[in-house]
Order: C-alpha cells, then sequence, then structure tokens
C-alpha cells in the first residue's frame, strides 16, 4: 500500500511536470478571480492550483476563498490531481449516490487509505475537513513518512493522536506553518484558501524553501476596520451564538428587533395563518425593525444572524439588508436550526446586497459551545 500512494504521489507530480520544471512566481498581477486580490495571502496558490488543473474555482470567475472544503472536495482534488484513475466499481458507502460527482473520488480515496469512511458505512462527503484532517489526508497521500522533528504549537496538545505524525511532516515540509499567534487549531475547519496554500506547498515543495509566511495571514485592525455581529432571534438560539462571536471576535453586537415582537401564536410553523407563515410565503414581505445602526459606515466586516424558517432567512433579515449601504463591505452569515443545514438561505440575500463580499455561512444548533463556534472563526482567514 505504501508503494501504491508513493506512486500515486509520483503520479501527481508528472501531471504538473511542466508547470514544476519552471521555478514557483513569487507575485500574482491580476488573479482572474473577482474574489482573490492580487495581494492576498493564498493568490498565489489560487492561481496555481487553478493553472495546473488541481482545484478549480466556483466559477469561471470567482474562487470563494472562504468557503469551508469538504471531505467529497478535497477527495475530487486529490483523485482529478491524480489523474483520474479507473476504480473497480463504485463506492460502498451508503451516502455516497453512484452518480454523485465525487463517487468515483471516494471510492479510489477509500481504497488507497487516503480519505476514510466513518466505520459505519458513511464518508460524510458534505462533513467539512479540519485542518489536522488534510494534513493526515496528504500525508497519507504521500506514503505516510515518519519524521524525527515535533512540531511546535502552542495548542500541540490539542491534536489528535491520529494526527500527530502527519501534522510532524507537513511543518518539517513546509506543508504548513501555523498561525500567526503559534497555534495550529487543528480543528478548525480549513477554507478553500488554506486547501489551496497547503497543496501548492505540497506540490512545490522540492522548489522552494520552507515559507516563513503563516497559513492564515490576516488584515491588521487597523486596515480591516470594526467588526459587528448582527442578528435576529426569535427564541434566543441565535442570540447565543451571537454572543459567542462577540467575545471571539471583540466585536460590537446589534440586535435586530422588531417593531411588532413575535408571539408564540406568530411562531406557529404548522398554522399556516400565522404572522410566520404568511411572511415567509410573500418574498416582498419586509417587517419593519425598531431602532437603527447610525455608524454601519464604521465596520468592515458584518457577522449576520439568524435562524433558519422554512428552509430561509426571516423576511426581517431582508429589511436590515435593503436598510443600509454594505457595499465593500465582507459578510459572513450564520444561523441556527434543529436540523436543517444553511442551503441557500444565504445565497438567496446576495442580491439584496450585491456589492458587498460575501463569504459562506455556517449553520449551528442552538447550543452550540463557544469552542465550535471559534474553530469555524479561525478557519475563515480574516
Amino acid at each position: 500500500m505504501r508503494n501504491l500512494k508513493r506512486m500515486l504521489s509520483v503520479l501527481l507530480c508528472a501531471v504538473l511536470s511542466l508547470s514544476l520544471a519552471v521555478p514557483a512566481f513569487a507575485a500574482v498581477e491580476d488573479t482572474g478571480f473577482s474574489d482573490v486580490a492580487a495581494n492576498d495571502w493564498y493568490a498565489e496558490a489560487a492561481v496555481y492550483c487553478r493553472d495546473n488543473g488541481v482545484m478549480n474555482g466556483t466559477s469561471a470567475t470567482t474562487f470563494d476563498p472562504g468557503t469551508t472544503m469538504s471531505r467529497a472536495m478535497l477527495a475530487t482534488v486529490l483523485y482529478r490531481a491524480a489523474g483520474s484513475p479507473a476504480v473497480s466499481g463504485g463506492a460502498t458507502f451508503t451516502d455516497v449516490p453512484a452518480g454523485a460527482y465525487y463517487a468515483d473520488a471516494a471510492a479510489w480515496a477509500s481504497a488507497n487509505g487516503i480519505v476514510s469512511g466513518y466505520g459505519n458505512g458513511l464518508f460524510g462527503a458534505g462533513d467539512p475537513v479540519t485542518r489536522e484532517q488534510i494534513a493526515t489526508i496528504l500525508w497519507r497521500y504521500d506514503g505516510s513518512e515518519e519524521v524525527s522533528a515535533s512540531a511546535s504549537f502552542t495548542d500541540s496538545t490539542s491534536i489528535h493522536s491520529y494526527a500527530t505524525a502527519a501534522v510532524n511532516w507537513a511543518v518539517a515540509n513546509g506543508i504548513v506553518t501555523g498561525m500567526t499567534d503559534g497555534r495550529f487549531t487543528p480543528t478548525a475547519s480549513a477554507t478553500r484558501a488554506q486547501v489551496a496554500v497547503m497543496l501548492h506547498r505540497y506540490l512545490t515543495r522540492d522548489t522552494q524553501e520552507t515559507p516563513e509566511q503563516p497559513d492564515v495571514t490576516p488584515e491588521e485592525p487597523a486596515e480591516t476596520g470594526k467588526v459587528l455581529v448582527a442578528y435576529f432571534s426569535a427564541t434566543g438560539n441565535t442570540e447565543n451564538i451571537a454572543q459567542h462571536l462577540e467575545t471571539i471576535l471583540d466585536a460590537d453586537l446589534y440586535e435586530i428587533v422588531p417593531q411588532e415582537p413575535y408571539t408564540s401564536a406568530d411562531l406557529n410553523y404548522g398554522n399556516s395563518s400565522s404572522r410566520t407563515s404568511i411572511e415567509m410565503n410573500d418574498p416582498s414581505a419586509r417587517p419593519a425593525i425598531s431602532g437603527s445602526m447610525s455608524n454601519m459606515e464604521d465596520y468592515d466586516v458584518i457577522f449576520l444572524g439568524y435562524p433558519i424558517w422554512w428552509g430561509e432567512a426571516p423576511r426581517i433579515i431582508s429589511t436590515f439588508l435593503e436598510s443600509y449601504d454594505l457595499s465593500g463591505k465582507t459578510i459572513v452569515p450564520f444561523c441556527t436550526s434543529a436540523s436543517s443545514g444553511i442551503g441557500s438561505s444565504a445565497t438567496n440575500l446576495h442580491s439584496l446586497a450585491d456589492d458587498a463580499n460575501w463569504l459562506s455561512g455556517q449553520r449551528f444548533s442552538g447550543s452550540a459551545s463557544q469552542s465550535s463556534v471559534e474553530s469555524w472563526v479561525n478557519g475563515l482567514g480574516l
């Protein structure tokens, strides 16, 4: 198995031989992505991965650097980079449909011990890949070489035992360097930007010196301005997450309060005549907000929180977005629900502030811990 993995690694390098034959470029003048500036810390990696067919953009002009990388996406990236070798039979996972775009990739990754399932017949295709998981996946992909050096991070004790050798290898080979504050944040979800950087470092590690740049290079606070957490919470669940964000980000908190409070009867989803039912069935509904923000121009980043109603954001969120000029601001949506995911609830809001930079959102349970929220924030690359 080890020899097979090394052969796959050689195949990957062969696929990219033309690009590896020349030194990696030092700077990017025009990335070709509307959401990747030339001076972004991940710009070179994003362009490299696209130009070499390793990792495409999410459209012809966007890369979505802040989007969380899923297990299916990562397996597909590695599978395609290895030349999409033929697989015998499909994936044996109960949650991988035969026609899924990642079906062959899941079968290939599992058969070669690169991305294993959960042991209960599940692949977890949509689950986010954490930073320690991607280090482990690349380590397995490369042949599981043991290194003598131990990585030194302020949170090294938080790295799970299964990933320790992989993280040591990744650090020794310059594939990961940690955050600017000395942490590795092993359980933080890896974003597309972070994955692109790791893949770029992995594929060019024989042509470059060990990078000194951290895995995430946040802008200086003086340049990014203030962070606002704006939220609507009918039952207190979204408020819990918003308060976690306030603490984690040292942000200002703003509650979107309806001019007419929602009663228990209003929130009766089973009653088609209830207030929420009527509002959610009317895309033009705009419930009035009590009060307003007088200094919205002071904020560069807005975390926007809401509960999921009928698979969507409540209409009062539309009222909020249409009440301000949010041009150029970064909006990070988050939501709470008992079972529904964030789905298209966030992307359906984009047209209401189409000049803003929207990052992919995250769904939480109302009782989510502060540490789980912090792991998500750490993976955003803000």
